[in-house]
């Protein structure tokens, strides 16, 4: 259901045929990257949270992790994930197919600038075995992204 989510978002765009999907899992960065043949940073990986009246959703590249002191500056509350259970319903797709295309409504999304380093990255496509190869600008387009974030560590060089 959530892959079709995503193919509906994209048929806008006329984007759908450059959905790929697999016969490989693709639900954490390392299948991801292992399926598409590319670096595990690259995979642009989206993660939920609780805000303070509706979710957020912080699209990132794979290598980092969220650094709860910028997280929680950037969006004065600690960083919760939210529940496994209440992802799908929350926001529309399950976890291994988050991502910000064809998502329910009030969600908020960002960008961390860790994916600025990247001409290309693949996110998700509403399911555990699918992804799309986006700019950074149609990522940025796509996405429908408030704006950009600097809440991610352990990418800096």
């Amino acid at each position: 259901m959530s892959l079709e989510r995503a193919q509906q978002y994209f048929e806008q765009f006329d984007l759908v045929e450059q959905i790929q999907t697999f016969d490989a899992s693709t639900a954490t960065v390392q299948e991801a990257a292992q399926a598409l043949g590319c670096e595990p940073e690259r995979i642009a990986k989206t993660l939920s949270f609780n805000g303070v009246e509706q979710p957020i959703l912080i699209v990132a590249a794979g290598d980092t992790k969220i650094d709860n002191a910028k997280f929680k500056a950037t969006f004065q509350l600690k960083p919760r994930m939210l529940k496994p259970e209440e992802v799908e319903e929350t926001i529309g797709h399950a976890i291994g197919g988050v991502c910000p295309f064809g998502i329910n409504e009030g969600i908020r999304v960002y960008l961390d600038e860790s994916l600025k380093r990247f001409t290309t990255v693949f996110p998700a496509c509403g399911s555990s075995n699918s992804a799309i190869e986006l700019t950074i600008p149609e990522l940025e387009r796509y996405a429908q992204s408030i704006e950009w974030v600097d809440v991610c560590k352990n990418w800096r060089t």
